[in-house]
């Protein structure tokens, strides 16, 4: 089982690379125009790329960004799905290797908005630099645990149930400081 999961994870981190490669060569882009754009070095973005690496969630975010999408838009391109039913065993779902951090697509389709759930493990804290959220309007929703959101110099303490719709992007933190699981829903109304 544990090599099933391994080989499910690598497979995952081919498809991004490979999305991310074809996203740059879409736009006409060399690996410097990529990593001017998205602040991450060539040297990463190769190994990405080649499926060399597992990318961080920060790195993600910042590639995505620079593409004008979210990371759940990115992962969920390296994983498509059509039709209007996606079963949770079919749902996209990414780990960060550095962080632990569960991030699972749970939105099918075309619809203008992705629904993401993310499992933040206990003392896990992970970075979100602004690109990340240029040109698209979020909500962050608690389902389960404490999330300590940090957006800007705003720090917003949320229980379950809380839900926060994010302002000007800026740099964030999504912490968990507690020693319990945090489960909370990210919904990205994506662009027109």
């Amino acid at each position: 089982m544990s090599d099933e999961k391994s080989s499910k994870e690598d497979s995952i981190n081919i498809r991004i690379g490979q999305k991310v490669k074809a996203e740059r060569e879409k736009r006409g882009w060399s690996l410097t125009d990529l990593a001017d754009n998205s602040g991450v070095s060539r040297a990463m973005i190769h190994k990405i790329e080649r499926g060399e690496s597992s990318p961080t969630a920060t790195l993600l975010a910042r590639l995505a960004g620079s593409f004008d999408m979210s990371m759940s838009q990115l992962i969920a391109l390296s994983e498509v799905q059509t039709g209007t039913l996606i079963r949770q065993a079919q749902q996209p779902v990414w780990q960060d290797p550095e962080t632990g951090y569960i991030r699972r697509h749970v939105s099918p389709g075309q619809i203008p908005v992705d629904l993401v759930s993310v499992d933040l493990p206990a003392g896990v804290s992970v970075p979100m630099p602004a690109i990340s959220y240029l040109s698209r309007r979020q909500l962050i929703w608690v389902l389960e645990g404490t999330l300590s959101f940090q957006e800007g110099d705003h720090t917003f303490e949320m229980q379950p149930g809380d839900c926060l719709e994010l302002g000007d992007p800026s740099d964030c933190i999504f912490s968990n400081t507690t020693t319990q699981l945090c489960r909370y829903a990210v919904v990205v109304l994506k662009n027109a």
